[in-house]
């Protein structure tokens, strides 16, 4: 459901050029994307490669020294309120008041959001089984996270936005993170930045994904668009290669002796004559899961053999 008066054509999220350096170190190198409005958008890479610094530009925690940052058409640091008012915000630190219990920091929360839903945010109680007498320091690690996404979600955020949520969580708690809630606010035209190392569980909720690595956007593209463009072959030769093929296209090689396998760019119909010209014939061709993909994408910018 888009909000009265909203233009569904405008990115909620859009950032421009963006530069931030930290000392020396270049956290954010002229970094530009757009986010549509109902998507889960899946920012993936390293540790350091620059997600929790976007996301804090998004937030307006840090100012861009170049470049312009834009969330729902407004700038988040010269208009917090109106910004913030609109987003829902779940971190891996998740520093919630350990002396309060749940319904007491559900009602401090409450203050700050004017659409809040009281209604939906005690469903969302009972949802996550939190315990109402419970104070917050005696909760387990999963039950703060869930406490934390009670309070991201109970104002229905038009923006929610996810650094790390499920790292060090159980299984069940990643379940209800990621398909129950993501899908749900997608589905009603609201919208999710997802920040993970974990790129399973991106794959599985993402409609677009961008990959960042050491401040540098590598690929932004709808998930599905990106698969189709990468194939995982396995070549087979019928006299043992030392070193695997100059294949246009190929990121990262596995193997030794008669077979190689490489993620690669490309169709199948156009990387097969190519291996044929090599020498080889392919045996093997599937698409590749997205951790697949990353890690080609990451360490492949020199084709780094990786024996088997």
């Amino acid at each position: 459901m888009t909000a009265a008066g909203v233009d569904s054509s405008e990115p909620v999220i859009g950032l421009r050029d963006v530069t931030r350096r930290f000392g020396a170190k270049v956290a954010l190198d002229r970094v530009s994307l757009s986010v549509p409005r109902g998507v889960v958008f899946g920012l993936v890479g390293a540790n350091g490669a620059g997600k929790t610094t976007l996301i804090r530009h998004v937030l307006g925690l840090l100012k861009a020294q170049t470049g312009s940052v834009r969330v729902f058409g407004a700038n988040p640091v010269a208009d917090p309120a109106g910004v913030l008012a609109r987003i829902g915000y779940l971190s891996e630190e998740n520093d919630l008041p350990g002396w309060m219990r749940v319904p007491e920091f559900v009602r401090y929360s409450r203050a700050f959001y004017p659409r809040w839903d009281d209604g939906y945010a005690e469903e969302l109680r009972h949802t996550f089984e939190l315990p109402a007498g419970t104070r917050i320091c005696n909760l387990s690690k999963g039950q703060r996270a869930r406490v934390g996404l009670l309070v991201a979600l109970a104002h229905r955020p038009e923006l929610l936005v996810l650094d790390e949520p499920s790292s060090g969580l159980d299984p069940l708690v990643r379940r209800d993170i990621l398909e129950a809630v993501i899908r749900t606010i997608a589905d009603e035209g609201r919208t999710v930045l997802f920040s993970s190392h974990l790129l399973d569980e991106v794959e599985r909720v993402s409609d677009h994904v961008c990959l960042l690595n050491q401040g540098r956007i590598v690929f932004s593209a709808p998930l599905d668009e990106l698969k189709e463009s990468h194939r995982s072959l396995t070549v087979r030769f019928d006299a043992p290669q030392a070193r695997p093929p100059a294949l246009a296209g190929a990121l990262a090689w596995k193997g030794t002796g008669h077979e190689w396998t490489a993620v690669c760019r490309g169709r199948l119909s156009d990387l097969a004559p190519a291996v044929a010209a090599s020498g080889g014939r392919v045996v093997a061709d599937r698409t590749p899961s997205l951790d697949e993909i990353f890690l080609a994408q990451v360490t492949g910018s020199k084709v780094p053999v990786l024996e088997g």
